[in-house]
């Protein structure tokens, strides 16, 4: 069987492994939130309050096939939702979002970031994960692939940027069509947001106005990748190579961006999942100014799937994984780099699992979304310790901050029913 170079960008998505980096002791933390389905981006409101996306497990409705174009198809339902968690207590405040998802209700594409305004008026940003060809073509009229303005109060919401049409009119980066838009950031009156499935930067008015391409992220080609055995079961029979089929000394691979923050210096730092084989330590964070070009700011990483900046200008990254996903081992971290470039690792594994993204809370904690591709099973974790003292040394390709002015395939659960 051929391997297919298009990557799995539906993210539902040892740190000691590469050079430089010492782990710190581990952070503790506590669960606020749990039972959530396919848990996404979280951000606290001006009223305080902590709010987390739902992507939801799809449905029985009309399907669309996978990017690769083999495996299981990922089927349609209005399983998406937000999640408000207010002293304690997790309430369901938007429901009937468009979610699409494997049979199992993993690999779903649904709500998958929030954020609000200084005036507290949200947008969300709903991913998809597939060729949007097939979106209106075979799901009608769907939010799928775009960014949305809800109204908690009616339980409604309004369409402002189409990404996933954008990419199937422009394809700015010329290679294979997909969209799976997974984070963005405020920034004025603008919605600056990274698309997975098309590996660029997008911007956008918060009217709905001037959508267009910040930068595109070019391939990695990856020198004697490591693969995984050919008798791994994977909904991405593509992604398996053959028995016996000979290695590839080189392989391109799509770079993937996951999240976008917005650093100190005015600049827009991107994080990289990087696609399949999701090579260990081959994860970068980019910068991209504001002429639009993007440089490599740091690199080293695994499976990188957010990026946030607190008041002090220091850089949190996590890891969905600390090794390739193939390999099981979903032991996720939180790292954090300082002004300076120095890094400590805040938590990895001790129940950080496939981490999907964080926020920084006005107490200082990190909130994280812990187990994010598991249905059911979706946490938020409030990590407490986040004051140690970071490490001497610096990692692997690190650029520090003061230059700049400042700083798949997890065992199938049943799933619970969704409430």
């Amino acid at each position: 069987m051929k391997l297919n170079p298009l990557t799995i960008t539906i993210f539902t998505f040892c740190v000691a492994a590469f050079s430089g980096m010492k782990a710190a002791s581990a952070a503790s933390f506590s669960v606020i939130a749990d039972g959530l389905y396919n848990a996404g981006g979280l951000s606290f409101s001006p009223d305080g309050n902590l709010y987390v996306t739902e992507a939801g497990i799809g449905g029985s409705g009309a399907c669309v096939p996978p990017s690769s174009g083999q495996g299981d198809s990922l089927c349609y339902g209005t399983s998406g939702a937000v999640t408000k968690i207010e002293n304690g207590k997790t309430e369901r405040i938007l429901t009937g979002l468009p979610s699409i998802a494997l049979p199992d209700g993993t690999g779903a594409g649904g709500p998958r970031d929030i954020q609000f305004d200084p005036k507290g008026k949200p947008y969300v940003l709903i991913g998809y994960g597939a060729n949007p060809t097939f979106r209106d073509r075979n799901l009608g009229d769907t939010d799928l692939g775009k960014i949305i303005a809800p109204d908690f109060n009616t339980n409604s919401w309004t369409s402002v940027a189409d990404l996933a049409n954008y990419e199937l009119a422009n394809n700015p980066d010329g290679g294979d069509v997909g969209s799976n838009p997974l984070g963005f950031v405020i920034d004025g009156n603008k919605l600056v947001a990274v698309d997975a499935g098309a590996n660029d930067l997008l911007s956008v008015n918060t009217s709905g106005s001037n959508l267009q391409t910040i930068t595109t992220f070019p391939e990695d080609i990856l020198t004697n990748p490591v693969f995984p055995p050919s008798d791994t079961p994977s909904n991405e029979p593509a992604q398996v190579p053959s028995q016996g089929e000979v290695g590839r000394s080189q392989f391109a691979t799509q770079a993937v961006p996951s999240s976008v923050a917005k650093g100190p210096d005015g600049a827009y730092y991107i994080s990289q999942f990087t696609g399949f084989p999701f090579p260990e330590g081959g994860a970068k964070i980019y910068r991209v100014g504001a002429d639009g070009k993007s440089s490599v700011f740091a690199d080293g990483f695994t499976q990188l799937t957010d990026l946030q900046f607190d008041p002090a200008g220091n850089l949190y990254a996590l890891q969905y994984a600390n090794q390739s996903a193939w390999k099981g081992n979903f032991d996720g971290s939180v790292i954090k780099i300082a002004p300076d470039g120095t890094r400590t690792t805040l938590l990895s594994g001790n129940g950080l699992e496939s981490p999907s993204a964080l926020t920084i809370g006005a107490d200082g904690a990190v909130y994280v979304t812990n187990r994010g591709d598991r249905p059911g099973f979706g946490q938020v974790l409030r990590i407490e310790d986040t004051k140690s003292i970071p490490e001497p040394d610096s990692a692997l390709g690190v650029l520090a901050i003061a230059a700049l002015g400042i700083a798949w395939l997890h065992k199938k659960k049943e799933l619970p029913n969704l409430p």
